[in-house]
Formats: C-alpha cells, sequence, structure tokens
C-alpha cells in the first residue's frame, strides 16, 4: 500500500489549496478514505472522511464550509479542495485509510502517506 499526497505549499490567509492523494497497492475503490493534519507541537488532527462510493463525507467543525473531500476512484486518488484558509490550518497533511467504514470522525487507521506541507502566512 502506498499513499503519496501533493499540492501544500505556503498561501496567505484566505487563499486556496488543492492537496491530491494517489494511492496506490490496494482496491481504492473499496475503502473509506480520510485526511488528518499535524500541527507543529500538536498531535493528530481528523480533518475529513470519505466512503469508498462518494455517498458520504465527514468533516471537522474547524474545517467545515470551508474544505471539501472528493475522491475519483477512477484514477485512484483522493483530493482535499482547502478555500478561506487561515493560518491555524498550518500543518502537515496526509492521506489515510481508516481501519473500518467510517462513520464520523476516527483516529484509527491502517496507512498513511508521508504528508505535505501546508503553511497559511501572509
Amino acid at each position: 500500500v502506498q499513499l503519496v499526497e501533493s499540492g501544500g505549499g505556503l498561501v496567505q490567509p484566505g487563499g486556496s489549496l488543492r492537496l491530491s492523494c494517489a494511492a496506490s497497492g490496494f482496491n481504492f475503490n473499496r475503502y473509506d478514505m480520510a485526511w488528518v493534519r499535524q500541527a507543529p507541537g500538536k498531535g493528530p488532527e481528523w480533518v475529513s472522511g470519505i466512503s469508498s462510493s462518494d455517498s458520504g463525507t465527514w468533516y471537522a467543525d474547524s474545517v467545515k464550509g470551508r474544505f471539501t473531500i472528493s475522491r475519483d476512484n477512477a484514477k485512484n486518488t483522493l483530493f482535499l479542495q482547502m478555500n478561506s484558509l487561515k493560518p491555524e490550518d498550518t500543518a502537515v497533511y496526509r492521506c489515510a485509510r481508516p481501519k473500518y467504514l467510517l462513520h464520523g470522525p476516527t483516529s484509527e487507521f491502517d496507512y498513511w502517506g508521508q504528508g505535505t506541507q501546508v503553511t497559511v502566512s501572509s
């Protein structure tokens, strides 16, 4: 299993970024997926999750209305569109495969990507 994130960078407050996660080594369309972030000096924080068929999505309250998770099962790719970015969104963003079917936020994952840095600063 391999999860490779891309799309991070430096952006000004109020700006946007789109993160991608290329998945390989497993049947991507059979698994729920998620994004998790970790800011310096803090523990991992659930950001968003999506069901295998794209029929269900979940968001942390801190990003609801600003971030949108999506997936392209034909291309084995997970996305996170981030709008109206704030300095407190600065973190390493990692895609992860939940151990179990998603019904909301979880901290149980069996595979993680290396992450992509997002820095929101003027």
